[in-house]
């Protein structure tokens, strides 16, 4: 999604006012009205620094009003569009990076085949490129996304260190990358988000994701949140491996710029505290006391800087569905393609 441009705090020369400058008390009204024009830069500010860490790879949906009326796999009414259209959805896709490296075949691929030590900012948009489609896109683009999938993972085979061969897009390497993304943003939601699923729905979040594993020849996929959960966490194929501690490292302190670091650590802690104990064990990370807490002030802050991720708005729109008041603050990733009242103009569709 491309970055918002905000107004940063400078005079005409360039130079930063002094905040002193910017304080200064002309009334209440006056005080107020500069207090929320700081807020709003923050703000614009927390956007451009999350945005630009997902810019290194094309945004998949930036055509999509090109299919109207289009649901994709979910569609409006689906679990899936609110939880990973929610700000909890960052952690989530750290928890699933830290649960995959605890299979040493899928280390053993991404350590032997994988630029992400290289270029890893280019990976983490790739990846939530085909989330984002999966989840949002309409079919075309859902299709576009598996089939890109299919074909880098097509070259990635090998032998891990205990001797077993591996396929990047054999069903049961396939089937442990997918369900640790699907229950990571179940987990996610279940914490840090706005509120807490029921098991029904969170049974139709596993349904949703389920119909994307497919498409890419996953299986086993568990049919309810329960046991997906138990069949991560009691899985007989994890153990320590020697690609292991390199790989948690990366994802515990991956090189981002430096303003980013600080949050993405506060995340990494509570991303951390949420996977089960014997994952815990074979990856070597601990729960730290509070890392509950501290996530989900993090996420708050997210979520009120963000909003909801403008891909469901966007998806909202291509179908028609009614758009939520308040739920989305960023602007949409469609070249002045919307109207003032939200409606698509016309396409080429």
């Amino acid at each position: 999604m491309p970055p918002l441009r905000d107004p940063h705090l400078c005079n005409g020369d360039g130079q930063p006012h002094h905040l002193v400058v910017q304080l200064v008390p002309t009334g209440r009204s006056g005080n107020v009205s500069r207090l929320g024009d700081l807020l709003d830069r923050y703000r614009d500010r927390v956007v451009n620094s999350t945005t630009d860490l997902f810019a290194h790879a094309p945004y998949p949906l930036a055509k999509t009003l090109d299919y109207p009326g289009d649901p994709g796999l979910c569609g409006p009414e689906s679990v899936t569009w609110p939880v990973i259209g929610d700000a909890a959805a960052f952690i989530g896709g750290i928890r699933a990076l830290l649960i995959q490296a605890a299979h040493p075949e899928v280390v053993a691929g991404v350590s032997d085949h994988s630029r992400y030590r290289e270029d890893p900012l280019g990976r983490l948009s790739r990846t939530s490129a085909y989330v984002t489609a999966t989840s949002f896109g309409a079919m075309p683009e859902v299709e576009a996304a598996v089939a890109m999938v299919r074909h880098a993972h097509r070259p990635v085979r090998g032998e891990s260190h205990r001797g077993r061969p591996y396929r990047a897009g054999a069903p049961p390497l396939a089937a442990w990358v997918h369900n640790a993304l699907t229950d990571s943003f179940l987990q996610a939601f279940q914490f840090y988000g706005p509120r807490r699923l029921s098991t029904p729905e969170a049974d139709r979040f596993v349904a949703e994701q389920t119909a994307i594993g497919a498409l890419l020849g996953a299986g086993p996929m568990p049919a309810t949140a329960e046991s997906l959960a138990d069949w991560l966490a009691l899985h007989e194929d994890i153990e320590a491996s020697p690609g292991l501690e390199a790989a948690v490292g990366f994802v515990r302190n991956p090189p981002l710029p430096w303003h980013v670091r600080i949050p993405y650590r506060l995340m990494f802690v509570a991303a951390a505290a949420t996977v089960p104990p014997r994952l815990r064990e074979v990856l070597g990370v601990r729960r730290i006391p509070g890392a509950i807490t501290l996530g989900r002030l993090i996420i708050g802050a997210l979520r009120w800087a963000l909003g909801s991720s403008p891909s469901w708005h966007v998806s909202l729109v291509r179908v028609g569905a009614p758009v939520p008041e308040g739920l989305f603050r960023q602007a949409l990733p469609t070249e002045g393609r919307i109207d003032e009242n939200g409606s698509m103009r016309g396409t080429g569709a």
